[in-house]
């Protein structure tokens, strides 16, 4: 009689052992599905990042040479190498320049900081010939890091849950009944923490 309620309560425990780990098993594939699918985000947000940050260096370059071209005519100008006869036409260039280099600088604080940033007073630069589209190279570091961070959130909780069925596998073949609780109060801490690091990164992910 003794030796049944005692093979009941150890059929018991492996129950709610094997319960538990098909719940841990569950979010081991959301965190899974999660890592790769914010992964992938992240190495697109990287590459939009870059390329922005490349589009504002080309404006860079336009803004210095319209810099020193606007100096150069300026010192002729006022060198009296260039003819009075053409003052006032060059005189036209230079503020032409000028608006150019303005309008290059204009362009560069959207591309950097992003349309929504900068406002639609201060929108200089199209995409695909709509005004207010760009999104700025900040925000797409911003973005990026968000989902850098939600990543390293779920290798956390990929590697306390794949530890938790490793400890779980092994507390279902052990017969000590001390022993089997032991192992999986630790399945339930690991699982645990497991699952928190898997809510962060998803809680993470989701603000981007």
């Amino acid at each position: 009689m003794t030796e049944s309620i005692e093979i009941k309560a150890e059929n018991r425990l492996e129950l709610i052992i094997g319960l538990t780990l098909a719940i841990f098993a569950a979010m081991l594939a959301i965190c899974e599905l999660g890592s790769s699918k914010f992964g992938k985000e992240q190495l697109i947000s990287n590459n939009q990042k870059a390329e922005a940050y490349q589009w504002y260096q080309s404006k860079s370059i336009k803004q210095s040479l319209a810099e020193s071209n606007h100096d150069l005519v300026k010192t002729l100008l006022s060198s009296g190498v260039i003819n009075p006869d053409k003052k006032e036409s060059v005189e036209k260039y230079i503020s032409g320049i000028d608006a150019n280099i303005k309008r290059y600088s204009k362009e560069k604080d959207e591309i950097l900081k992003g349309s929504d940033m900068v406002g639609k007073d201060n929108w200089v630069q199209d995409k695909d010939g709509k005004m207010g589209q760009i999104v700025g190279a900040d925000e797409y570091a911003a973005k990026s890091e968000k989902l850098a961070e939600a990543c390293d959130n779920f290798e956390l909780a990929l590697l306390f849950l794949q530890v938790c069925m490793v400890l779980g596998a092994i507390s279902l073949v052990i017969k000590q009944d001390k022993m089997k609780i032991a192992f999986y109060i630790f399945v339930l801490a690991l699982g645990i923490m497991g699952i928190i690091y898997g809510i962060h990164g998803f809680l993470l992910a989701s603000a981007t």
